[in-house]
C-alpha cells in the first residue's frame, strides 16, 4: 500500500470540523434523494435514481460513523450504523435483482448467439444446438424465479418508505444535515486523530489485500475458474471490497472536494476507482454464478436446460476470475509486468 493517508490532513484545527463537514454534506445528499423520490411519483426510473442517490448516501454515512467512530458518541453511531445498513439493503434489493436478472439473461444471450464452437456433447449432438435450445428454456426459468425476488424487494422497498422506522431514520440523517453528535476526542487536532483513524482503514484494507491469492490471480479467464477453490475465496474478495469502501470514504473525508486533492492527483491513491470496480464487478459476477447454480438445481428440469445453466454459471465464474485479474493488475502492476510466466502457471 502506499502510504495515501499520510500528510492529507496536517493543520492543527479540531478534528470534528472536516467529520462534520462530510456528514452534514452526506445527509444533506440523502435528503435530496429522498425529495426526489418522493417527487418521482410514478416515474419509475427517477424513483430508482433516488434511491441510488439515498443509498449512496447511507453508504458513505455509515462507513463514516464506523471508521471515525472514537470521534462521535459511540451508541448514537451505532444506533444509526444499524438503521442505515437496514435501509440500504431494503432500497437497494430491487435494483440488485433486476440488475442480476439482465446480467444472466444478456450473458445467454452472448454465449447462444455465437462465438467459437464447442467441443461436441455427450451422444455426438452439437454443443452449439443444445445450448441454443437450453438458453431459451434457462432464461426462462431464471425469470420465473428472479422476478418474484425483485417483486418482494420492490415491495419491501414501498413499505419500509411507508414505515415509522424509514422516518425515525430520515429524522436522524436530517438532524446530522446540521448538528453531527460529536465526542470529546473531536476537539484534538485533525492531524493527531483523524489522519490515524483513516490509517487504520487503510491498514485494515492492506492486509485483507495480503491474504488474496493474488499469484493465482495473474491470468484472466484461467481454470481456476471452474473448481471449487475459487469459490470458497469469494467471501474474501468481498471482504476486500468492503474494506476498499471503507478505506475510500476515509480518503473522501481527508480530502473533502472542491477544495481538497482528488483521488487521482498526486497524493491520493489513484487505483481506488478502477479497483472498486473490479471488485463490484467480482461481486456481480460471483452472486450471478450463485443464481445459475440454484437455478440448476431446479427439480425435473430438462437436460438441455441444465446443460445451459451449467454453461452460464461457467461463464460467469470465469467473469469472477477475470475481475480477480483486473484488481491484481491495478493494484500490483509491477507484479503482473515483472511475474515469470512458470512462476504464475505453477501457482
Amino acid at each position: 500500500m502506499t502510504g495515501a493517508v499520510t500528510g492529507a490532513v496536517t493543520g492543527q484545527g479540531p478534528a470534528g470540523e472536516p467529520l462534520a463537514h462530510y456528514l452534514h454534506a452526506q445527509a444533506g445528499g440523502f435528503l435530496r434523494g429522498l425529495r426526489l423520490h418522493r417527487e418521482a411519483g410514478p416515474d419509475g426510473d427517477l424513483a430508482e435514481g433516488a434511491a441510488r442517490a439515498m443509498c449512496a448516501a447511507t453508504r458513505r454515512i455509515g462507513a463514516t460513523l464506523h471508521t471515525f467512530r472514537p470521534l462521535l458518541d459511540a451508541a448514537w453511531a451505532d444506533r444509526l450504523s444499524t438503521e442505515l445498513a437496514w435501509l440500504s439493503s431494503t432500497l437497494g434489493g430491487e435494483h440488485t435483482c433486476a440488475a442480476r436478472l439482465a446480467r444472466l439473461l444478456d450473458a445467454l444471450h452472448r454465449l447462444a448467439g455465437g462465438g467459437p464452437t464447442p467441443p461436441r456433447a455427450e451422444g455426438g449432438t452439437p454443443a452449439t444446438g443444445t445450448l441454443a435450445v437450453g438458453a431459451a428454456r434457462a432464461g426462462a426459468l431464471l425469470d420465473r424465479q428472479l422476478t418474484p425476488a425483485r417483486t418482494r424487494a420492490h415491495s419491501a422497498a414501498l413499505q419500509a418508505l411507508g414505515s415509522s422506522r424509514f422516518h425515525a431514520v430520515a429524522d436522524a440523517v436530517a438532524l446530522l444535515a446540521s448538528e453531527a453528535p460529536l465526542a470529546v476526542a473531536a476537539a484534538a487536532p485533525a492531524a493527531e486523530v483523524l489522519t490515524p483513524a483513516a490509517l487504520a482503514a487503510e491498514e485494515r484494507l492492506a492486509r485483507a489485500v495480503a491474504e488474496l491469492p493474488l499469484a493465482r490471480a495473474a491470468r484472466p479467464y484461467n481454470a481456476e475458474a471452474l473448481v471449487q477453490q475459487s469459490e470458497s475465496q469469494d467471501h474474501p474478495w468481498h471482504q476486500v471490497r468492503r474494506l476498499l469502501r471503507l478505506h475510500r470514504y476515509a480518503q473522501e473525508v481527508l480530502h473533502p472536494e472542491p477544495a481538497g486533492r482528488p483521488l487521482d492527483e498526486p497524493g491520493g491513491d489513484a487505483r481506488l476507482p478502477g479497483a472498486g470496480r473490479a471488485l463490484d464487478r467480482h461481486r456481480d459476477a460471483a452472486e450471478a454464478a450463485a443464481a445459475a447454480s440454484a437455478a440448476a438445481r431446479t427439480p425435473r428440469i430438462a437436460p438441455a436446460t441444465a446443460y445451459a445453466l451449467g454453461v452460464l454459471h461457467a461463464d460467469q465464474r470465469h467473469e469472477v476470475e477475470a475481475a480477480r485479474f483486473a484488481f491484481q493488475r491495478i493494484w500490483q502492476p509491477v507484479a503482473v509486468t515483472t511475474a515469470p510466466a512458470a512462476t504464475t502457471a505453477a501457482s
